[in-house]
């Protein structure tokens, strides 16, 4: 391997500068600036790279499978600024370590360009299934699985489900459906969701089928988290009127040493116990009722999907009784759903007006004893009657019920919420809720054991 020269140094560094230029061109400009053009295929062409990697409707499964040699090279890209080493003369370590650097970036530059230039206009069914395979090398070159990164739902991985969301939008979503090889790829999203949810009554046979699946692996995936979640907040205090249970799982053996502590006897050096102490492990809980209600307008999908999950989460616990109610400018009773979200949200409507007024005259009635009752309102509060609502909750609070005004509550965003209800509902001593979903775990577990 030839020592680098500080001239050499020099030119691998306008050499790497010239390919990020471009790179920053090409993901804030589609138009090719000519002169970073020329520049890049002659940096490309001078390291023996193929010129495929400057074109961006080249997918990066289409350059390995042309050029096999560099899918060693692409996985594993993204995990460290180390350069190849000299370990295998087959690969890149074959470059004195400048070179491997412009190699590197030339790489970098594919990877990343050909994942987030994703520009505007109609999207076809071949190049939303170009991008997930694309995605997919992005996510080996990051050290992970495929698919791995994009079914996190949070940090880049959000990032790269949100450009999926944004590539669904742009084609013909049946069309997608319809093809249960391209469906399959889909990563399930709430923008994702939203769509499907949106356009569920246009579907039927395969793509319904197809749209039901992506459905059912959100509501399952969300399910085991907020599951997770439900399980590790504390759960009531204990109830020392309830005699502990005198099993050997419940020996509490330090104050049964420690009460019993006259009882050594020097000569025997034993200590001779009288007594045993266990352990309280009884809690103390009141049977509850949850009513949620949901604002299924457009703007709280993303609300609307992860309270109707932890519904049936909180449904399955013992001594709680959960009701729910869904409404825009009516009312939908969907208790008898309650412990399956799936059918729930296939039941939904998304869009129309807001008028919870509707909503209230379904869940007064639910309330038969209100300190044991607690009200889980979701919305944005723009309502169309909103003196009447405002009347209801308050009326509902000074009645004893607890109250809790749900403005958003999802793995991230914010949501605005109607500032007239977010004061009034602030005075009377219910805050509205907003934020990440924990927030009313922690609220619903504190009341309802």
């Amino acid at each position: 391997m030839t020592e680098p020269t500080a001239d050499g140094a020099s030119t691998d560094a306008n050499r790497r500068q010239v390919l990020y230029w471009r790179l920053l061109s090409r993901l804030f400009d589609r138009d090719e600036q000519p002169s970073l053009e020329s520049a890049s295929v002659a940096v490309v062409d001078d390291l023996g790279l193929p010129a495929t990697l400057l074109d961006p409707a080249v997918s990066v499964d289409t350059v390995v499978q042309r050029f096999p040699a560099l899918a060693a090279e692409l996985r594993g890209l993204l995990t460290s600024d180390d350069v190849p080493d000299d370990s295998d003369p087959g690969d890149a370590a074959t470059f004195r370590p400048g070179e491997a650097e412009v190699r590197r970036a030339a790489l970098v530059s594919k990877v990343l360009l050909n994942v987030f230039a994703t520009g505007s206009g109609p999207v076809s069914a071949t190049q939303l299934a170009r991008w997930q395979s694309d995605a997919s090398w992005f996510e080996q070159a990051l050290g992970c699985e495929p698919g791995d990164l994009r079914r996190q739902g949070s940090g880049l991985g959000a990032t790269l489900a949100g450009l999926e969301g944004d590539l669904v939008r742009r084609m013909h979503l049946r069309e997608v459906l319809a093809d249960p090889a391209l469906a399959s790829q889909l990563t399930p999203s709430m923008s994702l969701i939203e769509q499907l949810l949106r356009d569920k009554a246009n579907l039927s046979g395969v793509a319904l089928a197809n749209a039901k699946a992506l459905i059912r692996r959100f509501v399952d995936e969300v399910a085991e988290v907020l599951r997770t979640q439900v399980q590790q907040t504390s759960v009531g205090t204990l109830d020392r009127s309830v005699p502990p249970k005198r099993v050997f799982r419940n020996l509490d053996l330090d104050r049964t040493i420690w009460q019993n502590l006259t009882n050594w006897s020097p000569d025997d050096e034993r200590l001779y116990v009288d007594r045993l102490y266990y352990r309280h492990t009884a809690r103390r809980t009141t049977p509850s009722r949850l009513i949620v209600v949901v604002d299924q307008s457009g703007s709280m999908v993303d609300s609307m999907v992860n309270c109707t999950i932890l519904a049936s989460i909180f449904a399955g616990l013992p001594k709680v009784d959960v009701h729910l109610v869904a409404y825009d400018t009516r009312a939908l009773d969907l208790t008898p759903w309650v412990h399956d979200p799936f059918e729930v949200l296939l039941r939904t409507q998304l869009g129309g007006g807001t008028d919870g007024t509707a909503a209230l005259t379904l869940a007064r009635p639910k309330i038969a004893e209100p300190k044991n009752t607690v009200l889980v309102w979701i919305s944005d509060f723009y309502e169309v009657n909103h003196q009447a609502v405002f009347d209801g909750l308050q009326a509902m609070h000074r009645s004893g019920v607890k109250v809790i005004p749900v403005g958003s509550v999802s793995s991230s965003g914010q949501q605005s919420v109607n500032p007239w209800f977010r004061q009034r509902l602030k005075d009377q001593g219910t805050p509205v809720i907003s934020g990440h979903i924990r927030r009313l775990v922690v609220e619903l577990k504190n009341f309802l054991t």
